[in-house]
């Protein structure tokens, strides 16, 4: 099956492709990957796209409008500007708390300052540097605390920490205003089972959640509202938050293009939609190692294929068996590649690359080239 469909896309690419490296979204694949999201997102837990995961303004909208959602949570600040342009209704979470510097350009070049952002808070400082800018430019800022459910990465640890947080906003109600909770837990599935199962780091990373949920309902009453955002989850940990979730407010991208990286059991079901399809330069019937040419003369099994580009954050797929060759060394120009010498493959020809991350690789190609049927469509991908 695959190796039907990597054949028929060398096809396609070779009629309209454009001679170079180009970033191919599988339409049919990531339409069918939300189609299973949606069927498994519970009433109760609203979605929330993350955009570095999906910087691209059509692979946004398809989402948007598939589950019905208009959250999106932002990691680069110039992508703001983006989304304030094409979702009227937009409401943005920051996924990392921004330098106070770049908060206070953002106000300086938008005058628009009912646009709804909540902006993340991690400690007592950072709060301060907020509340002062907002006092600045007379305006009210929505803050989001960032809690640490286990991932050790930065935000609230303790109760007190919690606290002192929830009087300051609690002080300064002109110009502060309590838009939620966040509890990233990206750890529960990363970390190895002999430490813990990722069903008891999950369990843990919820009841801390709770923890805070308490103490903010208990001791500061006048701060809970049916509107907060108690966001949580990660594409790794999207199953479980479906299943039994503290969380409002559910986080994901990357699954719903599924890089290598999220090859995770309970993300099976979802596909692949994303490759690197990079041109043949050049074939060569045995790779020749500088300095080593006494191997030359050894049998060989595999043929040297040089390829227009390389060595991106991603994995070799197809045709099967093919690999960087050890000796010979890595390269972003031309990287040389080692394929079966049965293997039936000529100058420009493509190999096919699967990326471990869509974040790390989407600001890499000025375009996405959706495949969909036979034909692909140009969408500009947001590169800075």
């Amino acid at each position: 099956m695959q190796s039907n469909y990597f054949q028929q896309l060398t096809q396609d690419l070779k009629q309209q492709g454009t001679g170079t490296p180009q970033l191919i979204l599988d339409v049919k694949t990531y339409q069918y990957n939300l189609d299973y999201v949606q069927s498994k997102l519970p009433t109760q837990l609203k979605p929330r796209l993350v955009v570095k995961s999906l910087a691209n303004m059509q692979l946004l909208k398809l989402a948007s409008e598939k589950l019905n959602t208009q959250r999106f949570m932002l990691f680069h600040l110039p992508h703001l500007a983006e989304i304030i342009q094409a979702f009227e209704q937009a409401d943005i979470l920051l996924g990392k708390s921004m330098p106070i510097r770049a908060v206070e350009l953002f106000y300086q070049s938008n005058g628009q300052h009912d646009i709804y952002i909540q902006w993340l808070i991690d400690d007592l400082g950072r709060l301060q540097q907020y509340l002062q800018l907002a006092q600045q430019l007379d305006i009210s800022l929505n803050v989001n605390i960032e809690i640490d459910v286990g991932l050790h990465r930065g935000g609230v640890q303790n109760s007190q920490q919690f606290v002192a947080l929830l009087k300051l906003i609690q002080q300064h109600s002109k110009h502060l205003k309590l838009s939620g909770l966040m509890g990233y837990d990206a750890h529960v599935a990363k970390l190895p089972k002999i430490i813990t199962s990722p069903e008891k780091s999950y369990q843990q990373s919820q009841h801390t959640y709770q923890h805070y949920k308490a103490i903010l309902q208990q001791q500061f009453p006048d701060l809970w509202h049916e509107g907060l955002c108690f966001n949580g989850g990660g594409s790794p940990t999207f199953m479980q938050h479906c299943q039994q979730s503290e969380c409002n407010d559910l986080a994901f991208g990357s699954m719903l293009v599924k890089p290598s990286d999220f090859d995770l059991e309970n993300l099976s079901a979802l596909s692949c939609a994303l490759w690197i399809a990079a041109p043949i330069l050049k074939v060569l019937p045995y790779s020749q190692i500088p300095g080593l040419e006494l191997l030359n003369h050894l049998p060989h099994q595999y043929k040297a294929v040089f390829i227009y580009g390389g060595y991106w954050r991603a994995d070799y797929i197809y045709p099967e068996k093919i690999r960087p060759h050890v000796l010979y060394g890595r390269s972003s120009n031309q990287e040389m590649l080692q394929v079966p010498m049965q293997c039936d493959i000529h100058v420009d020809d493509y190999v096919f690359i699967r990326p471990t991350q869509s974040e790390a690789i989407i600001p890499q190609f000025a375009q996405l080239y959706a495949y969909t049927e036979g034909k692909f469509l140009q969408w500009q991908t947001f590169r800075e």
